[in-house]
């Protein structure tokens, strides 16, 4: 592969990706600017449950192992949950068995049936923990609160020698540096364009925390929704849905009364607690994550870095990290389908 040019690096996104394949390049000695419209705290990352879980991603072996990658980071980050807003917490996935999963839920340390002590503290009652016995998998995962995460990366990116410019890029042909990465996510559709990247909108609620300790997860196909339950310490994430092709990001009362409804059943502790507010965002899904090279004809470097679905969060760092590798001109590690 040729050499990348030298000199900046624009990368166009303040995401939770676009901060992380920002703090990569620029911690290796690149001078790196982030042009961003918003803020990360207002972008959909800071909406994101943030449970680390390869969720609505492809190719799933290569996300997998970007997830796996990026778990190591996460678990190291766990021990300042202050400054970085990670924590690791345990909890249930429900209606799922290891062997249905892909390959890299084998490497997730401790991941199993959940241990007998352990079901009415995940479930929050004996009655529910009885029905579901037996369904789920037992885990300690990072969660990963949002808002402070998005602080830290920038305060790393910052403190790494990075800029951060509030800019709004209607053509990428405009950004003018030798080395550019489209981390633009869901904005990809119109700025492109590529249509193969798609919204899919997510709601949550958000409510005072009566003491829940470990985080839930439970699918109901026939009924088509996934309910969860994911606890910080002044506060409980309750979601949520998933509503294919929906731009509208405005709150939904009576899927927020639904979501409540759902997750009350589950842990019936829930029941009471105040709304503190509600939150929708917009999974950027795509068919496969576009992670590509190209050099333009005038020579300069444009990686496209857009598409991962609900996984994010999840595989931010392995991804950041072939993304950069892109844009320094290396050979990808991973061998592509």
């Amino acid at each position: 592969m040729d050499n990348a040019p030298s000199g900046d690096v624009i990368v166009v996104g303040s995401g939770v990706v676009g901060l992380t394949t920002a703090i990569v390049l620029a911690e290796r000695g690149r001078r790196v600017r982030v042009w961003a419209r918003e803020s990360g705290e207002l972008t959909t990352s800071a909406v994101a449950g943030a449970l680390w879980w390869p969720y609505r991603i492809r190719p799933k072996a290569l996300a997998g192992e970007w997830a796996l990658q990026s778990l190591s980071v996460y678990e190291e980050l766990a021990a300042r949950p202050q400054e970085t807003g990670v924590r690791v917490v345990e909890g249930v996935q429900g209606e799922t068995r290891l062997d249905s999963l892909e390959p890299w839920a084998a490497r997730v340390p401790g991941m199993g049936v959940p241990p007998a002590r352990a079901q009415s503290r995940a479930w929050g009652s004996a009655a529910t923990a009885e029905e579901y016995a037996g369904t789920g998998l037992w885990a300690r995962l990072p969660l990963i609160d949002m808002p402070v995460h998005l602080r830290w990366l920038r305060e790393r990116f910052l403190r790494a020698g990075g800029t951060i410019e509030t800019r709004t890029v209607t053509d990428l042909a405009e950004v003018e540096a030798p080395v550019v990465v489209n981390c633009t996510g869901l904005g990809a559709h119109t700025l492109v364009p590529d249509p193969a990247v798609r919204p899919v909108r997510g709601q949550l609620v958000i409510v005072e925390n009566p003491g829940v300790r470990t985080w839930l997860v439970s699918t109901d196909k026939d009924a088509g929704t996934t309910t969860y339950v994911f606890p910080h310490p002044d506060r409980l994430v309750l979601g949520g849905t998933t509503e294919d092709d929906e731009w509208s990001l405005t709150p939904d009362p009576g899927a927020a009364e639904a979501i409540v409804e759902r997750c009350v059943a589950l842990r019936p502790e829930i029941s009471g607690a105040r709304v503190l507010g509600h939150r929708v965002g917009l999974r950027p899904v795509r068919d496969t994550v576009r992670l590509e090279r190209e050099v333009l004809p005038d020579g300069r470097v444009l990686v496209h870095h857009y598409g991962h679905g609900g996984a994010g969060v999840t595989v931010a760092w392995g991804c950041a990290r072939e993304a950069a590798g892109l844009a320094l001109g290396e050979e990808p590690a991973a061998v592509r389908p």
